[in-house]
């Protein structure tokens, strides 16, 4: 069922009805990147030079006269900054598409099941806010594996594992289900969903590939939900706005 599905998504990142969805999330990510190139940049000339020069002074000649180094120095780290934030600002900006790239599965893939409903625009803005601080997360420890390798490297996929697993699957079922029944559905399968997190973790710590991870993610568990909903007597289409709970048995966390 993960296999099948991973398997699934990776085509569907690659398909035509994605490539709407992929140029703007590279686009916008490539926009917001430049600005913030220019801004940080500007930032670092007007405000942080002048800052420290204050307490410097008389600064001695060779300090005078490196200042094309202190330019391409601070280029360099400049760059690894922005480097570090590609992945969480495409994060940010996919997750305002994803119900785009749910859709499109599902009209695809599933042509004979119900397509679910969009979420509100408040509720899609706070799914994007949580898949960045997932992101970011996950990027704080890949950072960390370069100075203690062997425990990070178990917490990274342990912690991305859970934490990718649970946003992405219940984002899914979100569009077929009142909240609180795809949060028990989500306990139900909490194995099953657990090692498809761990999936879209390896996908998050592949560099540049990570880029791709929300839309391979949101894919991925549209495609896991389905699998789970079979076994669980089919879907319905959620009618918004949603009504009374159907709630799952709760087997507890």
């Amino acid at each position: 069922m993960i296999l099948s599905s991973a398997r699934l998504a990776l085509l569907d990142v690659v398909s035509p009805p994605f490539r709407s969805a992929l140029w703007k999330v590279l686009g916008l990510t490539a926009l917001v990147l430049v600005g913030l190139w220019f801004a940080i940049s500007a930032l670092f000339e007007r405000v942080a030079i002048p800052f420290f020069a204050g307490f410097v002074p008389d600064m001695p000649a060779w300090v005078d006269n490196a200042g094309p180094f202190a330019s391409v120095a601070a280029g360099i780290l400049l760059a690894f900054l922005l480097a570090f934030l590609i992945a969480p600002i495409s994060a940010l900006i996919a997750g305002l598409f994803l119900d785009d790239v749910a859709e499109v599965v599902e009209r695809e893939r599933y042509p004979g099941q119900p397509t679910g409903v969009p979420l509100p625009f408040l509720k899609s803005l706070l799914l994007s806010v949580k898949f960045l601080g997932i992101v970011v997360l996950g990027n704080l420890f890949a950072f960390a594996l370069l100075l203690v390798p062997g425990v990070n490297f178990v917490a990274f996929f342990a912690v991305n594992g859970y934490l990718l697993g649970r946003e992405y699957f219940e984002f899914a079922a979100y569009r077929y289900r009142p909240e609180p029944e795809a949060q028990v559905l989500r306990r139900r399968y909490r194995g099953t969903v657990f090692f498809a997190g761990l999936v879209v973790a390896c996908f998050l710590a592949v560099p540049i590939l990570n880029l791709l991870t929300p839309l391979f993610a949101a894919s991925f568990m549209v495609h896991l939900h389905q699998r789970v909903s079979a076994r669980e007597g089919g879907l319905t289409r959620l009618s918004p706005p949603p009504g009374p709970a159907a709630r799952l048995g709760d087997p507890g966390r």
